[in-house]
C-alpha cells in the first residue's frame, strides 16, 4: 500500500508542474520520470523528504539530455561494470566509455543541486 501512495504521489508530482507542449525532445515519458524517482527515493530508505529531491534530480538530468540520450547514457552508466562478454558492450568502447562518465557526472551534479546524497 506504501509504495502504491508513494507512486500516485510522484505521478501527481511529475504531471503537474508543465504545461502541454509539443513533443519537446526533453520532455522524458512520465512513466519514466516515476522509475526515476522511485529507484533514487529507495536508495535513500523510501523517505518521503526524497520525492521531490529525487523529481528534482531527474528534471536537471533532462535539462541535459533528450530522452534518447538520457537512455543510452544511462545504460551505459549502469552496466560498466558488467562482467564477461556482454558487458564488454557497454566497457570497451571509448564512446560508450565516454558516455557513461558524462552522465554519472551530469547526476553527481544534480544531485548536489538537488540536495540527494551520493
Amino acid at each position: 500500500m506504501q509504495t502504491t501512495h508513494y507512486v500516485a504521489l510522484a505521478l501527481a508530482v511529475l504531471a503537474g508542474g508543465a504545461p502541454a507542449q509539443a513533443a519537446d525532445r526533453h520532455d522524458y515519458p512520465t512513466v519514466d520520470r516515476v522509475e526515476y524517482v522511485l529507484e533514487c527515493m529507495q536508495r535513500n530508505a523510501g523517505k518521503q523528504e526524497f520525492l521531490y529531491k529525487c523529481a528534482c534530480v531527474i528534471d536537471e538530468i533532462a535539462k541535459q539530455y533528450t530522452y534518447d540520450d538520457f537512455v543510452e547514457a544511462s545504460t551505459a552508466a549502469r552496466f560498466q561494470s558488467l562482467g564477461g562478454e556482454r558487458g564488454g558492450v557497454f566497457r570497451d568502447p571509448p564512446q560508450t566509455r565516454d558516455a557513461a562518465k558524462r552522465y554519472l557526472q551530469v547526476r553527481s551534479d544534480a544531485m548536489k543541486r538537488c540536495d540527494v546524497p551520493r
